[in-house]
């Protein structure tokens, strides 16, 4: 106990030390603070241990918001508070989809209303729930039906991408079957390290989809290193930036980092400071 505690202080301090020297903040094209956010899934053991103190490193190094992954055993209105203690905003949230059906759905929207999620984000779909292009298209009108009723609270529905959404059936991928049937009210986290893994570049479904994204997780990956920092693998951030900056109607940016070890705190504080460099750059 005394060494994680130990090992959790100096994580800390270091992320407050970061944030003590002063760190620049990033600017969309009005102007206007750009919402760059953390998925929590990325400091998931150090949310599980010490929420609060988690909170509070994040904010200091310079992040806006977060996305959850799971609630923690909080209430919507304790974590609401969280939030606000440390200055920062819910951006959404990643759940299961079958939190979004049946009886679960309205509980599932009520308590993301009492948070002030604005979004409620399906990371990953069963595989018999997309195993052909007929399962796949029943998927996309069940979301169609979960994302109107969300609407009528206020709520986006979305679907962040894993990499099987490449795979093809019949000459055309999961991807495009599902988006070719979801209704206006579907909306789409786009995940570019996630798309990396399948080879995909992430440029070309930004400018297909301009108006469609409204998160994206900024992630990156390597063929050496399935886990690279943000910057650090073969995403083409030169392309992917102007796009960002200037042709998409992306609302938030949730970087994400899977690379767990023994400080993730210290990770998804380089991702930061990758993406504020990438920014600056291109």
């Amino acid at each position: 106990m005394f060494k994680y505690l130990k090992s959790a202080f100096v994580m800390f301090a270091f992320a407050a030390a970061v944030c003590s020297a002063g760190a620049q903040e990033l600017k969309d094209r009005t102007g206007a603070p750009m919402k760059v956010g953390l998925q929590l899934y990325s400091v998931r053991d150090d949310c599980a241990k010490d929420l609060d103190g988690t909170l509070k490193a994040i904010s200091a190094m310079g992040y806006k918001g977060v996305e959850f992954a799971g609630y923690y055993g909080k209430s919507a209105a304790e974590l609401k508070k969280l939030l606000s203690d440390h200055g920062l905003a819910c951006y959404g949230s990643h759940v299961d989809l079958n939190s979004l059906t049946g009886d679960n759905l309205n509980k599932s929207l009520e308590f993301a209303k009492e948070l002030g999620c604005p979004a409620l984000v399906v990371p990953w779909i069963p595989e018999a729930q997309r195993n052909s292009a007929l399962t796949t298209i029943a998927t996309a009108i069940q979301f169609n039906e979960i994302a109107k009723k969300a609407e009528g609270k206020g709520i986006i529905i979305g679907w962040h991408n894993e990499d099987y959404e490449f795979q093809k059936f019949d000459g055309d991928t999961i991807w495009q079957i599902f988006w070719s049937h979801a209704s206006k009210q579907v909306w789409m986290e786009f995940d570019t390290g996630n798309a990396m893994s399948a080879g995909e570049q992430a440029a070309p479904y930004l400018l297909k989809y301009p108006q469609k994204v409204f998160a994206l997780h900024v992630k990156d990956h390597s063929a050496s290193n399935k886990n690279a920092l943000l910057g650090d693998g073969d995403e083409n951030w030169k392309a992917v930036i102007p796009i960002i900056k200037k042709r998409t109607a992306t609302k938030y940016f949730i970087v994400e980092q899977e690379a767990y070890g023994d400080a993730p705190l210290v990770c998804v504080q380089k991702c930061l400071e990758n993406f504020k460099k990438l920014w600056a750059k291109y």
